[in-house]
């Protein structure tokens, strides 16, 4: 991670994709300083993000222009073979000391769950309510009852997939760790950044 700035200096871009409604105390600790500036970015209106936009077209964001990106469970929104594109969007619009922090479900765990006949049996709670299984797999259900079609998952991911994906994407070098809420997480470099930013992160990826 690039060393902190002063307040007075000239901020680090976060670009927060499918941020959602603003939430900052959602956002990862690393990124609730006042070192960032969050630039949110939805392919929904309704949540008022400073740019609208899909993720696979970033073109309204220039290159090598942000110090960081969140991607909190947007990936699995896209079809499978859109998520080279993304990822591709993410790595253009990085600095070259930049980095990609990104968390998506966990299929692997989840399918163990499921083969125990627990669909619906609730795996955790979030602001959104009672997530299961069905959830985590085909997309929250309550919100996609209410219309919200942008709620629907139409690819998934194991650790080893999405660290294939994030590779092939360009990124030199990639980790991925098992979350504790039925969740991946991992953190993509570019080629100029220090590793030292695993080590400011450790305490995220949980």
């Amino acid at each position: 991670m690039q060393p902190a700035k002063s307040t007075k200096g000239p901020l680090l871009d976060l670009l927060h994709v499918g941020c959602g409604q603003k939430r900052p105390e959602r956002l990862p600790a690393c990124f609730r300083t006042p070192a960032w500036n969050e630039i949110r970015f939805d392919i929904d209106s309704a949540v008022e993000p400073d740019i609208i936009g899909s993720i696979t077209d970033l073109s309204l964001i220039g290159d090598a222009t942000m110090d960081a990106i969140w991607s909190s469970h947007n990936l699995e929104h896209l079809n499978s073979f859109e998520v080279p594109l993304a990822l591709a969007e993410f790595r253009r619009v990085l600095k070259p000391n930049g980095f990609a922090l990104i968390s998506v479900p966990d299929l692997r765990a989840v399918a163990r769950h499921i083969v125990t006949g627990q669909l619906d049996k609730p795996l955790y709670h979030s602001a959104a309510g009672p997530i299961t299984a069905i959830d985590i797999v085909y997309g929250h259900q309550l919100s996609l009852q209410h219309g919200n079609d942008f709620m629907g998952h139409r690819t998934g991911f194991t650790a080893d997939s999405l660290g294939q994906a994030l590779c092939e994407s360009g990124f030199p070098e990639v980790r991925v760790h098992t979350g504790s809420n039925w969740d991946l997480w991992a953190v993509a470099l570019m080629p100029e950044t220090s590793e030292e930013v695993f080590q400011h992160l450790s305490g995220v990826m949980q």
